[in-house]
């Protein structure tokens, strides 16, 4: 699965809009829209933003594995 498209649905799953996940970013909702729709790739430490935010792995974002639990 695409990082783009794990992206969309944590946020989904947890109820958020892009203007929220953005602004816990620090970065505007387009800017973050293009994330999701996988024009843009995500920088690194965004995704570590995320993958902390959504107490999650960043191999479960990747696609690498399917257990969301983060590895401890």
């Amino acid at each position: 699965m695409a990082v783009y498209r794990r992206i969309r649905e944590l946020r989904e799953d947890h109820d958020l809009t892009q203007t929220q996940v953005a602004d816990m970013l620090g970065m505007k909702q387009p800017q973050y829209f293009r994330y999701e729709q996988g024009y843009r790739d995500i920088p690194t430490d965004m995704l570590i933003k995320l993958a902390d935010y959504y107490n999650t792995s960043i191999d479960y974002m990747l696609g690498r594995t399917n257990n969301p639990s983060p590895i401890k």
